[in-house]
């Protein structure tokens, strides 16, 4: 299982954003370049469409494949009060012939996209992950070198995190605890649910990138 909360965060404050992430998190970002394909199942795979996302980590020296299935969220009592979407995830590395397997099987592809920014990887009462990303669409097939922003200006901000049906709970809490730490910078919210841009941004990453993210928010 998988919990994630998203934003969107202007380009402008980004780099506040990752000033006071590397003060949170006490490691080193990494850099991020994902060429991400979404496919989807054709009628005679199944009565339910079923949907994957074929993602390559252009960042290694030899790329390396991904196969990826996002389920559905968790349902019952409780879940709907929940501030962080859990989910079923599951995910398998593939070889670099995974695109030609899965058109064989009868897979389409719907659309791809260009993911290209920084990462941060730490343990903070969860593993957590924090993504920070321009999301690109490509003009051509594959053509990576030619992807162009999906919306210019803003970035997604993605924060996921492992989890199982026995520990989700805490695994939600401690997601949602950090995400009290960059509320002057942006909203973060179930994937779906959009609120915009915060309008404590501006005077946030002011005081963040005078001061080199000293400043206690």
């Amino acid at each position: 299982m998988e919990c994630v909360v998203q934003g969107i965060i202007e380009t402008k404050h980004v780099e506040a954003l990752e000033i006071l992430l590397q003060g949170l998190c006490g490691v080193h970002r990494e850099s991020l370049r994902i060429h991400e394909l979404c496919l989807k199942s054709a009628p005679n795979l199944g009565l339910v469409s079923s949907e994957l996302r074929l993602i390559c980590d252009l960042e290694q020296p030899e790329p390396t494949w991904t196969v990826r299935h996002i389920g559905g969220s968790i349902r019952g009592a409780g879940a709907e009060q929940l501030s962080v979407l859990v989910r079923n995830v599951a995910e398998s590395k593939v070889s670099k012939n995974a695109l030609r397997l899965f058109y064989a099987l009868g897979y389409k592809l719907d659309h791809e996209l260009l993911r290209v920014g920084f990462a941060f990887h730490f343990q903070r009462g969860a593993q957590i992950t924090v993504t920070v990303s321009s999301v690109n669409k490509m003009l051509k097939l594959h053509a990576t070198d030619e992807a162009v922003p999906v919306t210019p200006g803003i970035q997604l901000v993605e924060v996921t995190a492992p989890a199982s049906s026995e520990n989700y709970t805490e695994v939600v809490a401690a997601v949602s605890s950090f995400c009290e730490y960059l509320a002057p910078l942006l909203h973060l919210s179930k994937p779906g649910v959009s609120t915009g841009v915060v309008p404590t941004a501006a005077a946030a990453a002011a005081s963040l990138m005078s001061d080199g993210g000293s400043t206690t928010l």
